[in-house]
């Protein structure tokens, strides 16, 4: 699987105003941007990724999948202290 079939994936799904995916063969790392993860506790948050990500992790695709989510304020913040 190709990091830009893994980032269509959650983007037909979900609507994001950042994503980055980072794919090594077999582990997946997954940064998504989206005000909706706002109103979500973090385990929500990762269940909505992983649910895009679900018919992958199930064939085999990808072995292991990180998920990092962030609101848009979230977002800036954290770029700001790691830099």
């Amino acid at each position: 699987m190709e990091v830009q079939e893994i980032e269509k994936l959650i983007n037909d799904a979900l609507t994001l105003d950042e994503l980055q995916v980072k794919f090594d063969g077999s582990q997946c790392s997954v940064v998504a941007v989206a005000d909706m993860f706002g109103d979500l506790s973090r385990v929500k948050r990762q269940q909505v990724v992983f649910a895009t990500l679900a018919d992958a992790i199930k064939d085999g695709s990808i072995h292991a999948v990180t998920v990092k989510t962030f609101t848009k304020a979230q977002w800036q913040r954290d770029k700001l202290f790691n830099m």
